[in-house]
Order: C-alpha cells, then structure tokens, then sequence
C-alpha cells in the first residue's frame, strides 16, 4: 500500500501545482480518475442495462417456481449465460473505488507528513474534524449530504439500482450516508472532500451514461412492469397461503420434530421433497414392511403430503419444513437415509455431522439421464446410487473415473412407477384397437421453458385436426398452475373443433393408456407411456434441457437422446405443420414400433421390470443385516 500511497501523492502534488491549490488539486484529481475509468463504467452500465432487460424474465420465473429454490436458481443460471451477463462484472468499480480510497488515504499522509499546504477556501483539510471541531467539521455533514444526494438521485435515475426494493435502496442509503459522515471525522478533511468530489462526479457520470447509452432503448419496461405485478400477486398468494398453514405447520413441525430426534436406533430413513415423491418410495417400503419388522421413518417438506395420514407403528411419518430440515438433517442418527434429492451436502440440505457410517441411498425420480439432466457432480455425495438402467450405471461409473470419485455402490434397481404403470395398465385389459377404431393422440408436453406449448401447439393442432383423430390435449400440472391464461386462449381458439379436447383433470391415467400415439418434447412421460403401453411417440425437438453443459465429457450419449429413435420418431418445429399427419401415419403402422419391438427397449432401458421393489428391499434389508454382522 505504500507504493500506491507513493503514486498517488506525487500524481495530487501535479495536480497541486496544476492548480495551485490543494482542494481544487482533489477536484482534479478525481475527475481525472473517473475519466480514466469510464471504459469501465460503459461495461458496468451495459451489463445493468443487461441486467434489467432480463428482469421480466427473471421475475416470470420467481414467480412460476416459487418456493423452488434450486430451480430458480437453475433458470438465473440459463439466462445469465444465454444473454452473457456477468455478475461479478457491478462489484468491479467498487473494488476500484476501495483502491482509489485507499491509495488516496495513504498519499494525504505522506502529504501531511512532507509539511505540504493544504488549504481551500480557508479550510485546512489536513485537520481532522473530530478532533479540531470548529468550521471544519462542514467536510464531513457535507459528505454526508453529497452520498445522500448521489443515493437519492441514483435511486430515480440509475438503471439497475432504480429497479430495486425500496428496503434495499434505503439500506444503501442509511449505510452511504452514515458511512460518510462517521469516517469522515475521523479522518483528515481532504479525504473528505475527495468524498465529495466522487459522489457529486458520479452523479453527473450516470446522467452523462444514461444519456450515451439510453436504457430506455433497450429494456421494455411495459413488460417489467407487467412482471412486477405478476411477481407480487404470486407473492401474495404465497403469503396468504402461508398464513393459512402457518399455526399448523408450526404446531405439527414442532411435535414431529421432537418425535424424531428422540426416536433412538432408527434404521432407515426415508425423505420426501413435496407430495408427489412418495410414489417413488412406495412399493420398496411396502415390501420391507411384509418382510421385516424394520420401522421405517418417513420425512416430508409439504404439509399437505397424503402419507402423513397413512402412520402406522412400522411406517412413521413427520412433517419438516425446509429450513428445520437443515438442522434436522446435520443431526441425523440412522443406519440409512434414502431420498430422491440430488446435490447432496452442496447445498441445503448436508450429510449427517454426528455420524460418519450413515448411508445414504439415492433413487431416482426419473429414467433420464443422470448426466445431463442434472447439475454437475449432483451425486458425488451419495454412497449408493439405484440405477433404472444401464445407462446410469455407465455414468456412475465414468464419472467417477473422469473426476477421481471415490466408488460408490450401484443397485441394479428398475423403476418402481412404471412396473406399476405396467401392473395397472394390464390390469384394465388394454388391447390394440380395430384397423376402423378412432385412433386417440395425447399431447403431453413438459413445463420447462420454451416446450412446445409456448411454441408450436397450435401447429400440432391444426396439422391434425379433421383427419379422423381424436386429441387430447393433457399440459403438465405445473403449467396449468402458471399458465391458466395460455390454456383458455387454445380452449377459446378450439372450442367449435369436436375433435380437441384440453384436460386438466389429472386425477386419472387413462387418458394416457387409452392413446395410440403420444406427442410431447423432451417430457419424462415419454418413457413412462411407452415402456408402460408399448406404443410409439412423436418428439418435438424443442430446446434441449440440459443441466450439466459439460454433460459431453463422460462420452457417454444420454438415454433421453438415444431413446427418441428407437420408441419414436423426432421432428422439428419447422416441419410440424407439412409432416406431422404422415409421421403419426408411420408410427401407428411401422413394423419398427410394434409391441415386440417395445417390449425389447423395455428391457433394454429398464432392470427388473416388474420386480424393482422386491430388489431394492433386498439390498435394504441385506445391507442393514451385514452391517449389523459386522458390528
């Protein structure tokens, strides 16, 4: 610090002598640094605008995922590297200005100590306020004044600091002003003043920027308003929805907790993000529960999770919220924890702190490939992964020789829903229809952003209808919940067509297991439909979802991408309205998609058809007893 302190006093001492004077030699000074550094100020002012640009997008997510913290954060992530903005990029001037603060700090001292004259307009800012009091203690209320001023301004005016809360721009703003009026008596006046230069330069360098490089010509800010409101009403709705459930949740968190930590000896631990994972855990726990008198512990985050009505003195069930599962998890005390969350101990949600020999079973909630669909190194911290195939396997296994894991145990395991898929399916007497039936085509797309929904539904639609068919038009859950609007405009659109039918009831399959054909993107009911009835799908080559970018370095090509030529046929948007009607054609009477040829991608894509559950208690079971031998 004392070469910069060097630097800087001998480039304030040419200013002195520029000027003849040592305040105006500060002006000068620290015009001429804010010149030097407007390059930088023109990239910080673009990415803001970038920044802003992105906001109605961003907060459509905040307000679609909410609560969802891993996938808002997944979809932040896809946006900054779409559009090249760079976070770190704001915090970069700021890091200047500690330099600048710093270097100017220590050239004033070695001013001082060098007997340099330091007087402007009758002040002698070499004087500490604090301790001179007096007429000088001006510099540091009018450093004050001057970061409320440029806090205030860059609050109406500033692009991206404009956009923010009024909780964030008072905090900069008490923290500014205090900041400058507590150091500022308690260092020499000059700095002060330098204070002052910079806040009243820089207010005049946003206008200035602002005027360069307009945001008005970039950022729509109809549609950041419109966003804004969007944002807020799912707010409210979360809030209301909180203060609903909040007396309860509070109540029966409490009590479960307590229950849990104080149950001693607990073997297996089962954990469920929300509602709708306990299908995945059911049939394993049910055969370990026929078979032994194992208790078997069932943690849920959603409140209103059915399976905490279903407790039993072998199937204890409790509700724990997010953030008590943090705490609740550090402390686990089991032999076995099985769940179906990646990203174990590199986010939330940690391995236990108080025992070392836990294990910790991961099953999917998908046949998707690991690889790509998740985030890089998601399973690293696992110790047992139950492969749906052998594709997951491959995976395992090179990713832990490409990143140097330590080897884990890989259960060659299946896919407990689709076997009961299987089971339900055979159990209605499902057969092929007559050469003269009604051929039923259920369109089924995912709820990722930019799924043909959003993009080409009605291209789809309009490519089929009036060719004998009946469609079906079944969105995902989630698109229902956020997207309402979308689907009345189609049902307004398609209401005098006898052959569209848009369904939001959900409470039953057989909309999917009537279908001849399924039309969907990259959705995982994909495999689910066609492993389950052994028919063929229509794969519209919407973007790609893919989670770890870096997925091509195992060398591995993933399920989801194998698989779309061997159960169906894939198309791109372009093409849909001139080639769907042949290709649904083909698929209904191409020998390569016939039943035979299904029940061998069946076995291909899937272990154990119709048998996971028992293999998965097995190893349950087995691993406790070889643990217990050991001990």
């Amino acid at each position: 610090m004392s070469a910069i302190g060097s630097f800087f006093s001998r480039l304030l001492e040419l200013c002195c002598d520029l000027t003849g004077n040592f305040g105006w030699a500060i002006w000068v000074f620290t015009l001429l640094t804010r010149i030097l550094l407007l390059p930088i100020a023109v990239l910080v002012q673009k990415n803001s605008i970038k920044m802003v640009k992105m906001y109605p997008e961003m907060n459509r997510y905040k307000a679609m995922y909410r609560g969802d913290r891993d996938m808002i954060s997944e979809a932040q992530y896809s946006l900054y590297k779409r559009e090249k903005y760079h976070p770190l990029l704001d915090i970069f001037p700021v890091i200047i200005q500690l330099i600048l603060l710093m270097g100017v700090v220590e050239g004033i001292r070695i001013l001082i100590n060098k007997g340099v004259p330091m007087m402007w307009l009758g002040l002698d800012l070499s004087e500490i306020p604090i301790r001179s009091g007096g007429i000088i203690i001006v510099i540091p209320l009018m450093a004050a004044l001057s970061a409320l001023f440029m806090c205030v301004t860059q609050n109406i005016s500033n692009v991206l600091q404009s956009e923010q809360s009024f909780a964030n721009k008072l905090t900069t703003l008490i923290i500014s002003v205090g900041l400058s009026l507590y150091l500022g008596l308690f260092v020499p006046a000059g700095i002060g003043l330098y204070w002052i230069a910079g806040n009243l330069i820089s207010v005049i360098q946003m206008y200035f920027l602002n005027a360069c490089i307009n945001p008005r010509k970039y950022i729509d800010y109809k549609a950041l308003e419109e966003s804004h409101e969007l944002l807020e009403k799912s707010r409210a709705e979360s809030r209301d929805r909180k203060k609903a459930l909040s007396r309860e949740e509070a109540s029966r968190q409490k009590r479960d907790y307590k229950r849990f930590i104080r149950y001693e000896n607990k073997q297996i631990v089962f954990y469920s993000e929300g509602k709708g994972f306990y299908k995945y855990f059911r049939d394993v726990i049910e055969s370990i529960v026929k078979r032994t008198d194992i208790v078997i512990h069932y943690i849920t985050s959603d409140i209103n999770d059915d399976v905490l009505e279903a407790e039993t003195e072998q199937f204890r069930t409790y509700y724990i919220g997010d953030n008590k599962l943090i705490v609740l998890m550090m402390k686990m005390d089991a032999d076995m924890v099985v769940m179906t969350l990646p990203d174990l101990q590199r986010y939330h949600i940690k391995r236990s702190m108080i025992r070392n020999d836990i294990e910790y079973i991961y099953i999917d909630h998908s046949i998707g490939s690991m690889n790509m669909t998740y985030k890089k190194h998601a399973l690293d911290h696992y110790d047992t992964i139950f492969a749906c195939n052998s594709f997951d396997k491959s995976e395992i296994r090179k990713m832990e020789e490409v990143y140097g894991l330590k080897e884990k145990k890989i259960v060659d395991f299946g896919y407990c829903l689709i076997d009961n898929m299987i089971r339900a399916y055979e159990s209605e007497g499902h057969s092929k229809l007559a050469a003269d039936s009604v051929r039923s085509i259920l369109i089924a797309p995912s709820w990722q952003e930019d799924n043909l929904l959003d993009l080409c539904v009605e291209d789809i639609l309009e490519g089929l209808a009036g060719r004998g068919y009946k469609i079906t038009l079944r969105p995902h859950p989630q698109y229902v919940r956020h997207k309402m609007s979308r689907l009345n405009e189609l049902r307004e659109k398609y209401s005098g067509n006898r052959d569209i039918e848009i369904q939001t009831d959900f409470s039953s399959d057989k909309t999917v297991y009537d279908a001849d054909i399924l039309v969907t993107d990259w959705s995982g009911i994909a495999y689910e439909y066609s492993l389950t009835t052994l028919k063929p799908v229509l794969f519209v080559n919407t973007p790609m979802k893919v989670m770890n970018p870096d997925y091509e370095e195992l060398g591995i090509v993933p399920m989801d991408i194998e698989i779309r030529d061997k159960i169906g046929i894939s198309m791109d948007p372009s093409d849909i309205r001139s080639d769907i009607a042949g290709s649904v054609e083909k698929l209904l009477h191409d020998s390569s998609f016939s039943p035979d040829r299904m029940i061998e991608y069946r076995q291909r894509y899937l272990y154990n058809v119709g048998s996971s559950a028992k293999v998965g208690a097995d190893y349950m079971i087995n691993s406790l007893m070889e643990r217990y031998a050991r001990d």
